[in-house]
Order: structure tokens, then C-alpha cells, then sequence
């Protein structure tokens, strides 16, 4: 049994065109993939004949471990990895959430745990990457409240810090199930939440948010304009003739995309990930179907990925109905042509239903982490690589 799982993963490695690497100076543990959890052994099963989830294209597994295993989490690359932070892993309400880091090496196909439990345990939160070495946690649901406290884990030493709010801070009440944008290494936009302020219930809040790793400070500033009230939603910072606008799209009974905030195009200073093959794959993809002008109504804690011209939107759960709400459809968002177009791939397969859960793009590939499966409330131990024609 132990030969099979090797060569399945070694057949992951061989068909993702990954080799040895040189390895990080915060590595603190290194295991094998796949694992074995209490006694069971979480196989990793690999081929579109289980793992398809629509006629021209499909999630595929590449590795599969308890680590992984957790929804509402984040995920966000830094230096090479995958570093998932916080989480729940169950749907029980009094869960408290996780507060462990753990980093997938997507050449080796590793897990590891970098960072243990630092005491800022968090779910529904949002993260970004400062200069490629802190990993930025802002807001999020703590076990007992919505924080809006911002705390970073240093990279390079391994260490949780905890941030100074500024003189000037003006924070929300308390965030969770917003977004956080990274607009420059120090500043970010944080749309939406969920909440019980009775402006909050008509209105989403849009935070201008200053951080600065020198001094290990932040604060924040509510900007004069709104959208309608959204939590579990989507954030997509697009490129457009003028410069650039954050557009916002789900987490309401409503398919209304509306404009976060716009910038020159010297304003903004991230490093888009280059992606030509699968942006390319994507562009053969939505030129078979034809596109609407309408994005997906009522969906909330779907994921989100800018890939090039395009947005790639996966899962999520409705609003729409009462039960069986978790969903597994694929929508592109295509920005090549004004107005822009959504491509929605239904998909037929119910194992593939997730909510909760995030994408990354690495290294040309579309990651698929963790998130809640078709019960709402069942953990996925698995990473997939999203596959597209060829």
C-alpha cells in the first residue's frame, strides 16, 4: 500500500512538471504526502473518470492531507508556497477557530506546519502578502467576537507579531466575511462584513487601510462612498483602459457587481502573476459558450482568482434555495471586451461541491484549498489543480 501511494504521488509530481527545491529556512517539519489519519489512510485518487466536474474541465487532485482540512480559511503565496492560516474544522457553531499556518509545497507536494497556534486564532478573516514576507491578517472571527485587529506573521523568522494601531485609526466595529484587497505594500481596501449595525444591513462600509511594516503599525479610514450591503462576497482587482477599479460581486440576494474604488494606473503597485498557458487555456474555453452580461445571483463565500484578463469563480453557496445551497459551478469573468462577460460551466458532479473554500494561482496552475464539501459542513482534505483543454 505504501509503494501505491508513493507512486501516486510521484506520478502528481511527474504530470505537474515539479522537481526538488532548495528549502526555506523556516521549515520546521516535512512530511510525505499523502497521510494517515487516525489509522485511515487518505488516499490520494487521481483521474477525470472520479474527479470531473464538467465536460471541459475538471478539479484534479494532486495531494491530500488532514492539514489541508479546514474551511473559511486563507490562502495566499509567499515565496514559492501555499500558506493556509485559520479556519474551522467542523460546522459547529461553537468551533473555535484554527490559529496554525501550515505551508504547501507545490514541487514537492508537501504539507508542513510553519507557524503553531500564536494565540490569534481567526476564521472568515482575509489576508495579503507585504513584501513578500508578511503574511497580513486582518479581521476576522476570533471564537468569541468580529475583531478588526490586524497581526502579521514574519516569514523569515517564523514569529507572530502583533501590530500598534496609529494615531489616526478609525476602525470598523469589527470585521469578518469582508474582503482585503492590497492595493501597494502599504495600502489596502476592505469592503463589506457581517454585522448587526442596522446601517450595516442597507450599507457595506469601504475601509482605506494604511499598514506599515517598518514600524509595525496600521490604521484605518472609512472612505465616503458604500455599496450595498455584502458579506461572503468577491473583490476582483481588474485592469481597464484608465487604470484600475475593484469591483465587488456576490454575498447578497443579488447579482449587482458595483465598483469598490478606482485608481490611476501609478497608483497601484502589485505584481501580477504572469499566467500565459492558463490563460490561454481559459480563452479556449469561453470561446465555445456564450457569455451574459449578468454575474451570479445570490452567491456567497464563493472563491475568486484574477487570472490575467480574466476572474475565475468557483463554488460557493446560493441564496437562492432553502436546502442543498452548497454549489459546484465554475463562472469566468472575461474583461478582453467592454462590457465585460460571464461564462457560467455548470457541473454535474456533487462530490465536487464546495463553499468556504479558496483558489491560488502559482507557477501557471489554479489550486483549489480546502473549504466545507456538499454537507456544508464536512472539511476537504484535498488540493486540486484546475485542468482545462489543452
Amino acid at each position: 500500500m505504501g509503494d501505491d501511494l508513493l507512486d501516486i504521488t510521484q506520478q502528481a509530481r511527474e504530470e505537474l512538471g515539479t522537481g526538488p527545491v532548495v528549502q526555506t529556512p523556516w521549515r520546521t517539519n516535512s512530511t510525505l504526502l499523502p497521510l494517515q489519519v487516525n489509522g485511515t489512510c487518505l488516499s490520494l485518487r487521481v483521474g477525470v473518470s472520479k474527479m470531473a466536474t464538467g465536460s471541459s474541465w475538471s478539479w484534479k487532485p494532486v495531494v491530500r492531507d488532514a492539514l489541508f482540512a479546514r474551511a473559511y480559511h486563507s490562502c495566499n503565496v509567499v515565496r514559492g508556497k501555499l500558506l493556509l492560516f485559520g479556519g474551522l474544522k467542523s460546522g459547529q457553531p461553537k468551533e473555535a477557530p484554527l490559529g496554525d499556518v501550515v505551508a504547501f509545497d507545490p514541487t514537492l507536494l508537501t504539507a508542513e506546519t510553519v507557524a503553531p497556534d500564536g494565540g490569534d486564532q481567526r476564521s472568515h478573516h482575509d489576508t495579503v502578502v507585504l513584501a513578500d514576507r508578511w503574511l497580513c491578517v486582518v479581521g476576522g472571527w476570533d471564537g468569541a467576537r468580529r475583531v478588526s485587529a490586524v497581526c502579521c506573521l514574519d516569514t523569515e523568522r517564523g514569529q507572530w507579531e502583533r501590530w500598534a494601531e496609529g494615531p489616526s485609526n478609525d476602525p470598523p466595529v469589527g470585521l469578518s466575511s469582508h474582503t482585503c484587497t492590497k492595493i501597494s505594500e502599504y495600502e489596502l481596501r476592505v469592503v463589506g462584513r457581517e454585522g448587526g449595525l442596522r446601517t450595516q444591513r442597507r450599507f457595506a462600509s469601504i475601509y482605506t487601510l494604511r499598514v506599515n511594516p517598518a514600524t509595525k503599525t496600521y490604521w484605518y479610514k472609512e472612505e465616503e462612498s458604500r455599496t450595498a450591503s455584502r458579506s461572503g462576497h468577491s473583490a476582483m482587482l481588474l485592469c481597464n483602459a484608465g487604470g484600475y477599479q475593484l469591483v465587488v460581486f456576490g454575498g447578497r440576494d443579488s447579482s449587482e457587481c458595483e465598483v469598490a474604488g478606482r485608481w490611476g494606473k501609478g497608483k497601484i503597485h502589485v505584481e501580477s502573476i504572469h499566467a500565459p498557458m492558463l490563460t490561454e487555456q481559459l480563452s479556449r474555453l469561453v470561446s465555445s459558450e456564450h457569455g451574459s452580461q449578468q454575474a451570479p445571483k445570490g452567491l456567497r463565500h464563493q472563491s475568486c482568482t484574477v487570472v490575467g484578463p480574466f476572474a475565475v469563480v468557483f463554488g460557493g453557496e446560493t441564496l437562492t434555495r432553502g436546502r442543498d445551497t452548497v454549489c459546484n459551478d465554475l463562472y469566468i469573468y472575461d474583461t478582453r471586451r467592454s462590457p465585460p462577460s460571464w461564462f457560467h460551466f455548470p457541473c454535474a458532479d456533487r462530490g465536487q461541491k464546495r463553499v468556504g473554500h479558496r483558489t491560488c494561482l502559482w507557477n501557471d496552475k489554479l489550486y483549489l484549498v480546502g473549504g466545507f464539501g456538499p454537507d456544508g459542513k464536512t472539511p476537504c482534505p484535498e488540493i486540486c489543480v484546475l485542468e482545462t483543454p489543452q
